[in-house]
């Protein structure tokens, strides 16, 4: 059986930030590394929305991406 362990977490906020010439939304992203690997999802989201009160641009969603190790036990 596979073991996976989150190495580290990266927190994304992706801003829209126009249009381009066809109408289209574009997106610009701010990326945060060195997470805390316990923080909460909603501690998360809480300091997204923080961080993206003090942005320009208007905040679309907000991700949170994992790397995984996986090794065999």
């Amino acid at each position: 059986m596979a073991d996976v362990v989150i190495q580290d977490r990266q927190l994304r906020l992706v801003l829209e930030a126009g249009v381009d010439e066809k109408g289209n939304p574009k997106f610009k992203s701010k990326n945060f590394n060195n997470i805390k690997l316990t923080a909460a999802a909603d501690a998360l989201l809480d300091v997204a929305e923080a961080i993206a009160g003090l942005q320009t641009l208007t905040l679309v969603q907000v991700e949170q991406n994992d790397s995984h190790l996986l090794s065999r036990s």
